[in-house]
């Protein structure tokens, strides 16, 4: 059965075939040195939270068309967030690589890049835009494409967030090296969120690697359910960018204490 990463991936493999640039001429002197997001992931005695930048989702549409990439990473840095999430997918999310640059401008505090990385030259555009790390999704590669988009990301300083929708694709993340973890509670099929899910697939996941819960964290409780779980991190966008207080609402969500 298809799911909507289905169609975004055939888009971004589209654009990633299209793009002329020889990637290993651009490695010549390419190196991060943003903030770490790991180390932001695993400081502190509360649960992290990387506040997300995103101004519309595949499913529901536009969450906020107005959004301003560096005015909200720099509210989110001020109400505590440990990182700041910058969607730059254009058709599906509303975003653009400039939103990432302009947030790396406004803020301190790692940056991960989120879109739908399928090549050497995605990941050296995170580098040179400013992120701290890119997202990779199992389910959108092959293994060859996952080991080796990750390790490219880790030749040039760059930090790598797997993101995951079960113990199959954990067990998948971990033979292509990954550090972190973000287990997504979308069912990818029907869009509707499992809130043990995380919970269950984080408990595979072995001692050393930072763990992060995304989607349908909509209200501290689900914070501190995470944290219960043993979750480092947890990752929130569409609570944050509807409301119109955000700097409160993001605290509330980071001052819930590790357990």
């Amino acid at each position: 059965m298809s799911t909507y990463l289905d169609s975004i991936g055939e888009y971004h493999r589209a654009r990633a075939r299209s793009d002329a640039r020889a990637w290993r001429d651009r490695m010549d002197g390419t190196w991060c040195s943003a903030p770490s997001l790991a180390r932001a992931l695993r400081t502190g005695p509360n649960v992290a939270v990387i506040a997300e930048v995103k101004r519309r989702s595949p499913s529901k549409g536009w969450l906020n068309p107005q959004l301003d990439s560096a005015v909200q990473a720099a509210l989110y840095e001020t109400a505590g967030a440990a990182a700041v999430s910058v969607l730059t997918d254009t058709p599906h999310f509303g975003g653009s690589l400039e939103d990432l640059e302009r947030a790396r401008a406004a803020v301190q505090i790692p940056l991960l890049r989120k879109d739908f990385t399928l090549s050497e030259n995605d990941v050296l555009d995170a580098v040179e835009y400013g992120a701290s790390a890119i997202l990779l999704i199992v389910a959108l590669l092959n293994d060859d494409e996952l080991t080796r988009l990750h390790s490219l990301a880790r030749t040039v300083n760059l930090e790598v967030l797997v993101e995951v929708h079960d113990e199959r694709e954990a067990s998948r993340a971990l033979a292509a090296g990954a550090e972190i973890i973000g287990v997504n509670q979308r069912d990818l099929h029907t869009f509707e969120v499992d809130v043990a899910r995380a919970a269950r697939v984080g408990a595979a996941l072995p001692e050393g690697v930072v763990r992060v819960a995304e989607s349908g964290l909509a209200q501290p409780s689900d914070v501190a359910r995470a944290g219960s779980a043993g979750f480092h991190a947890v990752l929130v966008g569409e609570s944050f960018v509807t409301d119109s207080h955000p700097v409160e609402r993001v605290r509330t969500f980071c001052d819930v204490a590790r357990t």
